[in-house]
């Protein structure tokens, strides 16, 4: 199952969105284990979980995660969690595609 991911870090007060195939239990571990390498989520060790949307494909998920990284918006990322709808459209809008 293909979704889209944001991760939270307290000590950065930064979001950070991804797309995986993975579950998001074993994308954290590897955030947090450095396994990507020297990237974004390398500079903190207490990124948590903050939000997932359940995408029918990895093509799905990339789109979405693509739109809301074009937001550049911390409060659009907020809304999510807070506004099921604008899931609801996302998922609505990138259907089939």
């Amino acid at each position: 199952m293909a979704s889209v991911y944001i991760l939270y870090s307290p000590s950065l007060d930064k979001y950070y969105v991804g797309a995986t195939s993975l579950t998001l239990a074993e994308r954290l571990e590897r955030h947090l284990a450095h396994f990507y390498g020297q990237k974004f989520t390398s500079v903190a060790a207490d990124w948590s979980e903050f939000f997932q949307i359940d995408c029918n494909s990895m093509t799905q998920a990339l789109k979405i995660e693509k739109h809301i990284k074009r937001m550049k918006s911390r409060k659009f990322i907020e809304n999510l969690k807070n506004h099921p709808e604008v899931v609801s459209k996302l998922l609505e809008k990138y259907t089939g595609q």
